[in-house]
């Protein structure tokens, strides 16, 4: 911050600055962003240490452990919309548009077929190799352009319902961080309460319990969705080891897999943030528990389906997979009435 020294004093110049705004503007006319802006994360506070001596927790919940955890649940519950809609763009995905595309790959592979049949081809293009590669290559390009048809048409992108939950709570995350970290700030009245293994609000856990449990929790929210998996996406993935797995065994290149990459990450995350909390506040670590826990809970409902949907599905999915028979031309019939 700017100061100015006049005779010995130290004027700021944001005061000066005020000063001269309100010299211009009428009385109480002052732009928020000059004189409240150094108040805003303190006025938050304050509203939070009033909301915790007015909520009426009963006497066996200490009452700013209670209403830490009261913010947490009821921030997560307002985003879970967000959630949902993006579970369902998941689900259509998978339970839509996958399908389809599984029923259109034999059709349009004979559809490439007939065109190559139809086309004049080069003499060096006309052996076995070169042309599997060929029909290959086409088959790839149609099926791609077909999904990515089918993913416009159901308005299901996987990448924007990949990243709407975790984006939307990001900034609430942090600002709740930031909250109930500078109310750990001395003095603070939170260093007068004790809550399960912490001693004070405004001290970390010296058990390292909760940093513990908020560890595991973590790592059960990454590992939820293999426990969670149908049988119809545990036998799309089981097809999908095998052919990466024959792809390395035939020295081909395989395509990169950022969700391999992007759940190790994350449980490399699940043990710094258990040693982060260690040396945390315990309000903040408080925070972060019932927010991990919250969305661990909210994870188990937004895949839940009951054994009827998922018997439907799969039996969708396989009804998709095997192409319909193919009509038998009148030729034949026509031949037995010559005949006759």
């Amino acid at each position: 911050m700017l100061a100015m020294k006049t005779k010995g004093r130290n004027i700021c110049l944001p005061s000066i600055l005020e000063v001269m705004l309100r010299g211009v503007l009428p009385l109480g006319r002052v732009p928020r962003h000059v004189s409240r802006r150094r108040f805003s994360v303190q006025s938050v506070c304050d509203g939070f240490l009033d909301l915790a001596t007015v909520i009426p927790l009963p006497s066996s919940i200490p009452p700013y452990s209670g209403t830490i955890i009261l913010v947490a649940v009821a921030s997560r519950a307002a985003l879970f919309p967000i959630a949902l809609w993006a579970r369902n763009r998941i689900r259509t995905l998978e339970d839509v548009v996958l399908p389809e595309v599984e029923r259109l790959k034999p059709i349009i592979s004979k559809q490439v077929l007939d065109e190559m049949k139809r086309e004049p081809m080069p003499k060096e293009m006309l052996n076995t190799k070169s042309l599997q590669q060929m029909h290959l290559s086409r088959l790839v390009a149609r099926v791609k352009a077909e999904q990515t048809r089918l993913i416009a048409e159901h308005k299901c992108y996987p990448r924007l319902a990949m990243f709407a939950s975790p984006v939307s709570q990001l900034p609430v995350f942090a600002f709740f961080t930031t909250i109930f970290n500078y109310l750990a700030q001395d003095p603070t009245p939170l260093d007068s309460e004790a809550f399960f293994t912490l001693t004070a609000l405004n001290q970390p856990d010296a058990t390292w319990t909760l940093p513990i449990i908020l560890g595991m929790i973590t790592m059960a929210n990454v590992e939820s969705n293999n426990w969670l998996m149908s049988a119809v996406q545990r036998d799309r993935q089981r097809k999908m080891d095998e052919h990466r797995a024959k792809q390395i065994a035939e020295g081909k290149k395989v395509p990169f897999q950022p969700q391999r990459l992007l759940k190790s990450s994350l449980n490399f995350l699940s043990v710094v943030r258990m040693i982060w909390a260690a040396f945390t506040p315990g309000s903040v670590v408080v925070y972060w528990t019932t927010s991990a826990l919250c969305g661990l809970v909210q994870t188990w409902v937004l895949d839940y389906r009951p054994k009827t949907i998922v018997a439907t599905s799969a039996a969708a999915a396989v009804e998709a997979s095997v192409p319909p028979p193919e009509k038998q031309p009148p030729a034949k019939a026509s031949r037995k009435r010559k005949n006759k």
